[in-house]
């Protein structure tokens, strides 16, 4: 991480193995534990504006995802359950037991919020308070997609195409690929929310090979294994039993049919949600009101059984 700028002033570097992952991750903060983790196309960086305040009341835990990064992952595989979310939660929930963290608070943003929902369906002994960040569970998202949802989400079918189809055309122009994905999510669908230093990140991202292939997979396991999952466990009539909150961008989901909270009622014993005025990267596009939403559920929280 040396070449790229630190955005994480007075937070510990650390790197650990999760068998067939390398994670790397900043840690920082005082307080009940609480697990960041960010989405596409993007990396822990994603988190900068925010942790600051949030270290303040909490112990803050940000790791890049498997093959997001700095973090390492392997090859895919025929199933794609090398970047199913079940495999990162997995990571995600090893990392924190090798930190001692046995429960803690979890917030996921976009791809992160995947990981930290399946998190709580797969462990719940170990998730007090989930916070699901402008998304809903993937198998709602296939079984919604209409033609406009397929337009603006384009990104769910190309990247879910089979090797080495995605990764041979964003390696022609990364950089174009990377800038041209914030700005269409992003409400002004310019860079202005994103800091000079961030974005050397995220450029960086798509320029490795290996992260471009994960990045692949992660979207090929939501279309296939991750999906799968999901349907089974609403099936089942499993639910997420831990309280949870969604937070919504303004400009983003798609909410002619439902708004996220209507759709997580059926996902979620307990849950509440609200809204903020933004584009999709809503920690980065509007710090304040995404931490004026989020700290009275942390708070409410913090020590839940």
């Amino acid at each position: 991480m040396s070449a790229l700028p630190d955005l994480f002033a007075g937070f510990e570097e650390r790197r650990i193995e999760t068998g067939d992952a390398s994670i790397f991750l900043r840690a920082g903060g005082s307080g009940p534990p609480l697990l960041l983790l960010h989405g596409y196309p993007q990396t822990h960086v994603c988190w900068h504006k925010v942790a600051p305040e949030l270290a303040r009341q909490f112990r803050l835990v940000i790791p890049d995802l498997r093959g997001y990064g700095a973090s390492k992952g392997p090859r895919g595989d025929v199933e794609h359950t090398a970047y199913s979310k079940r495999a990162m939660a997995n990571d995600c929930l090893a990392v924190m037991r090798a930190l001692g963290h046995q429960r803690f608070l979890v917030a996921g943003h976009d791809r992160g919020g995947r990981v930290a929902y399946r998190m709580a369906l797969d462990h719940p002994h170990a998730v007090r308070a989930l916070v699901p960040i402008d998304i809903v569970p993937t198998a709602e998202q296939w079984r919604r997609m209409n033609a406009d949802g397929a337009f603006k989400s384009y990104h769910w079918l190309f990247l879910a195409q089979p090797h080495p189809m995605p990764e041979t055309l964003i390696s022609k122009d990364p950089i174009y690929y990377a800038e041209y994905n914030l700005k269409s999510w992003a409400k002004p669908r310019d860079l202005s929310p994103f800091s000079a230093e961030a974005m050397q990140h995220y450029r960086a991202l798509l320029q490795s090979p290996d992260s471009v292939h994960a990045v692949c997979e992660d979207y090929r396991a939501g279309f296939t294994v991750d999906r799968a999952l999901d349907e089974a466990d609403l099936a089942a009539g499993r639910k997420i039993t831990c309280p949870s909150f969604i937070l919504w961008a303004s400009d983003y989901l798609n909410t002619k049919v439902a708004t996220p909270l209507d759709i997580w009622r059926a996902w979620c014993s307990d849950v509440t949600g609200a809204a903020v005025v933004s584009g999709h990267f809503i920690a980065e596009e509007n710090p304040k009101d995404a931490l004026a939403a989020l700290l009275p559920f942390l708070f409410a929280n913090r020590d839940a059984k």
